[in-house]
């Protein structure tokens, strides 16, 4: 029997890829998790997810309609991931520009 090709990726699948793949390759890198409204965003996370947790956590919310932003901000050195902010929203606008610039970063939907 011929090996059956793997199947292709779906777009949501292609929006959490990196977060996966950084996850992997670093399994102590934490989540912080911003949520907004019609009323704004908060300067504080409303919680802090595991690395194992992150792709869960959107792959969840992705079905319900929320509005997603990933970015990996670096750490003390600029160029090493230190951490990942999570942001999702129903309304309102999206979340604020970043002080430091992002290593990497994606909005769902796009």
């Amino acid at each position: 029997m011929a090996p059956r090709k793997p199947q292709p990726k779906t777009p949501e699948e292609l929006f959490l890829q990196p977060l996966a793949e950084l996850a992997a390759q670093n399994p102590e890198i934490e989540a912080l998790v911003f949520w907004g409204d019609d009323s704004g965003w908060s300067a504080l996370p409303s919680e802090a997810l595991e690395s194992e947790e992150v792709t869960f956590w959107a792959e969840g919310l992705i079905p319900e309609g929320f509005r997603i932003e990933w970015r990996v901000m670096a750490g003390p050195d600029g160029t090493s991931p230190d951490h990942i902010r999570l942001y999702a929203w129903e309304s309102g606008e999206a979340p604020p520009e970043p002080e430091a610039k992002p290593l990497a970063r994606a909005r769902w939907p796009e």
